[in-house]
């Protein structure tokens, strides 16, 4: 009898920490963008890792396995987002930022296009698969295990041709990829790395003149966790025309948002 209902106070224990992990933990983090942060980000990774043996793009590369069709870009980006809603959060730029930098790459049409933090190629992936005939993104990644799940992921969206992959930190790729890839000038830059290196990296661009008179930036994540130094610069350089697009962390209801910047020269 003992053992039953010790047997019985485990289970009943188990049954309310699965409820707290899957609904009422995530539900009360909605509205908080650190509060998500620290939660997803950090306790449930970190436990998930342990527990599975694997890490989060890992996971993500079986879902795409599992739930996309080769060739397919846009069922790559469906399954991403379906995993990440329903399943598992990733910092992804998510499906409802995404669609801004879908009007912002189909508003723009880039020939070039350079994109700093690949993570696991979802926002390659996004963009390449609007791009021109002839056209293609260089996309920098200073993790090589994040680099190959996003090559994996590339390569079964169907888009490979379309991308090159640069393993490394952006403050050393930047200044040798005019001489590298030929590249005059990029027509878009997508920011979404670390957050401390929008500016840098920003200042890097204009000194290797990688950036035009009509160079589009497009900066993720400027409010949560958020770049204000980086925020103040294009907002009050007069080499800057910028414009906010308020949205919300990714697949959360706290706020964040993009920040599109437009070169006007120097």
């Amino acid at each position: 009898m003992m053992l039953l209902s010790l047997l019985s106070g485990l289970i009943m224990g188990a049954a309310v920490l699965f409820v707290l992990y899957r609904w009422v933990i995530p539900t009360a983090v909605q509205y908080h963008g650190g509060l998500a942060l620290l939660w997803h980000d950090v306790i449930v990774e970190r436990a998930l890792d342990t527990l599975t043996r694997t890490s989060r793009p890992q996971r993500i590369l079986k879902a795409v396995q599992r739930k996309a069709t080769v060739g397919d870009p846009q069922s790559v980006i469906t399954a991403i987002d379906h995993f990440c809603r329903h399943r598992e959060w990733a910092m992804n730029v998510g499906d409802e930022k995404g669609s801004i930098l879908d009007s912002v790459v189909n508003e723009v049409s880039p020939v070039t296009v350079l994109e700093l933090g690949t993570y696991c190629g979802y926002s390659t992936v996004r963009i390449a698969r609007l791009l021109p005939p002839g056209a293609c993104v260089i996309t920098l990644e200073f993790n090589p295990d994040y680099a190959a799940i996003a090559r994996q992921v590339i390569k079964w969206s169907g888009l490979e041709d379309k991308v090159q992959l640069v393993e490394g930190a952006s403050g050393d790729c930047i200044p040798w990829m005019k001489e590298h890839f030929g590249v005059q000038a990029f027509d878009l830059v997508f920011l979404d790395h670390w957050k401390e290196r929008y500016l840098p990296d920003t200042k890097l661009l204009e000194e290797c003149g990688l950036i035009q008179k009509g160079t589009v930036l497009l900066a993720d994540n400027v409010i949560c966790p958020g770049t204000p130094d980086y925020l103040e610069y294009v907002r009050n350089s007069p080499r800057y025309n910028s414009h906010y697009y308020r949205s919300h962390l990714e697949y959360t209801k706290a706020e964040d948002g993009l920040e599109k910047s437009v070169f006007l020269g120097y």
